[in-house]
């Protein structure tokens, strides 16, 4: 039951982004200006904005009642497993956060602040969900040393990063800045800013591509008995490759508001590839083995000799003699 509702909560989670995603670039955050009731009431709303901000709203209080019945459950099932345990009840804090920065949010007209930590959070929350279910999924392995490769976490942080980045694009009006791809050949009157945003953003997609190439190489290479490494790694170098293509196509057709939808969509894809990748490979220490592996192969790094073998066999040789 326990890895049931933790796979379930992590997949609302995601399609919770997803409609957040839809209320921002549909421009409907102020669609109900009072929290938590819209205009004063529980059911549907008769306007498209209203409706969707209501909507998200709802879909906030069922990932919350999941996120909680998760944190009880593995309190109940899983409460020696820290690899569990901890990441439940850490969802639950950071809903809780979620909650607050939206109604913060809304009180404060859609500040670029708040929205930027409500974003922040959110993906948080996102990635806390899945790396519960995957350690629900897959047991952890004692192993010595090291349990995973510096690259693991700078492609996990450079994702965020890429994220954040988007995030701040389309927050800061630069979505419409530059009409083609993948260079900037900016339009008329478009301020310098906007230029240095767009700029920004797409040397991170560059930093990140190259960090998930490496990664997901490592994967196939090094992780072939960690249980559904390579299928995560392969799925993610197709989303990757689709989020390069939607992205050229946001910014050569004037990002529309479905391609919009679908870049934020892929993104929040590849980052829960990313997260459950580096979780699966907690799990299992699946580099634990490489820095013992370096060892052997350097020389005059074998195991040390026995000092008793030692002086019998010095012992014979002055026989001999």
């Amino acid at each position: 039951m326990l890895p049931a509702l933790a796979v379930a909560t992590a997949v609302v989670t995601y399609f919770l982004i997803i409609l957040g995603s839809t209320v921002r670039v549909t421009e409907s955050g102020m669609g109900c200006p009072g929290w938590p009731l819209c205009y004063g009431q529980l059911g549907p709303i008769d306007h498209f904005h209203s409706l969707l901000e209501q909507s998200h709203r709802y879909v906030v209080a069922l990932v919350t009642v999941l996120v909680v019945l998760t944190a009880v459950a593995a309190f109940r099932w899983a409460r020696n497993n820290r690899s569990v345990l901890i990441p439940a009840v850490g969802a639950v804090v950071l809903i809780a956060i979620q909650i607050v920065l939206g109604a913060i949010t809304v009180v404060t007209h859609n500040a670029p602040f708040t929205v930027a930590l409500h974003l922040l959070t959110g993906l948080l929350v996102l990635a806390i969900t899945w790396v519960t279910a995957a350690a629900t999924l897959v047991a952890r392995r004692p192993s010595p040393g090291r349990r995973l490769h510096p690259l693991a976490w700078w492609t996990l942080g450079a994702t965020l990063l890429l994220l954040v980045s988007g995030s701040i694009v389309v927050d800061g009006g630069a979505s419409y800045s530059c009409p083609s791809w993948p260079f900037c050949t900016a339009s008329s009157g478009v301020p310098a800013p906007l230029i240095i945003i767009q700029y920004s953003h797409r040397l991170v997609v560059l930093l990140t591509t190259v960090l998930l190439a490496l990664f997901a190489m490592r994967v196939a290479r090094r992780w072939r008995t960690v249980p559904g490494a390579r299928l995560t790694a392969d799925l993610v170098a197709l989303l990757l490759l689709a989020q390069i293509a939607v992205g050229g196509l946001v910014a050569t057709t004037g990002a529309p508001e479905t391609l919009q939808d679908l870049h934020l969509a892929l993104a929040a894809a590849i980052w829960v590839g990313v997260v459950v990748l580096v979780t699966l490979g907690w799990q299992t220490g699946a580099d634990a083995g490489s820095s013992r592996r370096a060892a052997r192969s350097e020389p005059g790094s074998g195991p040390p000799a026995d000092p008793v073998r030692r002086k019998i066999g010095s012992a014979r040789s002055t026989e001999e003699s």
